[in-house]
């Protein structure tokens, strides 16, 4: 059965930093495209960033900011946030789908975070 769960939400100040991580059971990331997505009040779920076989994709509103990446050990994706600004406020959901594969959704239960002084 695959399950992702991610942690590391919480309240940090603009400015401040926070790191997402999404560890997978069931399913190996190598083989999958992982990405982090995010929903605010009231607001549709954008995409965020995104891994696949090296390819590496970020929304221009967090470009220069977030990193993902992948701890290949740990079978974990992980999202880097830097520069926090109150918009960045949102539950984070942790996405995968398999690269070569059917087309199937796993997504984690999301993790809030929230920027504010």
């Amino acid at each position: 059965q695959v399950q992702l769960v991610e942690s590391g939400g919480g309240l940090v100040q603009p400015g401040g930093s926070l790191i997402l991580s999404c560890a997978a059971s069931g399913l190996s990331f190598r083989s999958f495209r992982v990405s982090w997505y995010r929903q605010a009040p009231g607001k549709e779920r954008e995409l965020v960033a995104a891994r696949a076989d090296g390819s590496i994709t970020y929304a221009e509103s967090v470009k220069g900011r977030f990193t993902i990446f992948r701890d290949n050990a740990a079978n974990t994706v992980l999202l880097q946030m830097n520069s926090l600004k109150p918009e960045d406020t949102a539950v984070y959901y942790c996405h995968a789908r398999e690269i070569q594969g059917p087309n199937i959704d796993y997504w984690g239960q999301g993790t809030q975070v929230t920027v504010a002084s």
